[in-house]
């Protein structure tokens, strides 16, 4: 039974990171827009600036997600990282954010020497808001009309998980 890999995304991964995010779950759960073009990917991830990173779920030979991981560089704020991700609507549920956002929390405490964690989530977004509470990730606050979604303004939580030191 093939297994989920998590890896660092390569150039040729560029059109199936674009296609996770051409689903209506994935830009529906972030703030990319429907329609992205395949340039853009390109753009964003054939070179990567200095702390960020990006991997990737790859399963029986198909990229299934992504998380585009950023160690902030400012040296106040050299001890926080903050991320994004999507995964395949057709993939959602079955375990595939909760490795990649593992993946993303071993490269922080254990390499980067990081100790706070940033995501901003939208406050209906209850699979994602249960996952990053399972990793230690507490609401911190709220934002009101901070992304126009489908329509409508939408709110979204601050979350953080801290390393007390």
């Amino acid at each position: 039974m093939p297994k989920i890999i998590i890896r660092h995304s390569e150039v040729n991964d560029i059109p199936a990171i674009k296609n996770i995010y051409e689903g209506e779950l994935a830009f529906g759960g972030t703030l990319q827009l429907p329609f992205p073009s395949l340039q853009k990917w390109e753009s964003r991830l054939s070179n990567l600036p200095s702390g960020s990173y990006s991997f990737v779920a790859e399963f029986d030979g198909e990229i299934i997600g992504q998380l585009g991981f950023d160690a902030y560089q400012n040296p106040r704020r050299k001890h926080v990282g903050s991320f994004g991700m999507a995964v395949k609507d057709n993939h959602q549920g079955k375990g595939v954010g909760s490795q990649l956002l593992g993946a993303a929390i071993e490269l922080s405490d254990n390499w980067l020497n990081l100790n706070r964690l940033e995501i901003e989530v939208y406050t209906d977004n209850k699979a994602a808001i249960k996952l990053y509470k399972k990793y230690g990730f507490q609401i911190e606050g709220e934002s009101v009309n901070f992304a126009f979604r489908n329509g409508k303004f939408v709110n979204v939580y601050h979350m953080a998980r801290v390393i007390k030191t």
